[in-house]
């Protein structure tokens, strides 16, 4: 099935805050999820795992006091081939800017990563992330 608004739409990640980031690395692993890239250290670090279908889980690290029992998602990332005009579509429906379109340039492990993206809030609150990678700098 195909998006007739935004043609190239797909998931691409969620992302997690978790109360103990070295526990949650490795039970994701545990289930065969594959470390993609991490950056950041300490109480910044971040880590994105492959489910094994293309789509990812991102792991921040503390989780601190706005972690509840059963997790904390913090955002729903969905690949697009272009992130700005994702954006436009997004506020044109409603959405209002919670990070404008930017490029970021990861220092990111095993390689480097540049990527695009952009944050929405829906009509709840939940934070939607426009997603794309522009390239990879393998060094």
């Amino acid at each position: 099935m195909s998006n007739d608004v935004l043609p190239t739409l797909g998931f691409h990640h969620i992302g997690l805050k978790a109360s103990d980031f070295d526990a949650s690395r490795v039970f994701y692993a545990a289930l065969g999820m594959r470390e993609v890239l991490s950056w950041g250290e300490g109480e910044r670090a971040i880590t994105m795992f492959d489910v094994g279908d293309g789509g990812m889980i991102e792991i921040f690290a503390n989780g601190g006091e706005e972690y509840s029992a059963n997790g904390k998602w913090i955002h729903l990332a969905l690949h697009v081939a272009d992130v700005d005009a994702a954006f436009d579509t997004a506020l044109a429906a409603g959405a209002t800017v919670v990070t404008p379109p930017k490029t970021v340039e990861l220092q990111s492990r095993p390689r480097l990563a540049t990527i695009r993206v952009a944050f929405v809030a829906g009509p709840d609150g939940e934070q939607i992330e426009f997603f794309r990678e522009l390239e990879d700098r393998r060094g």
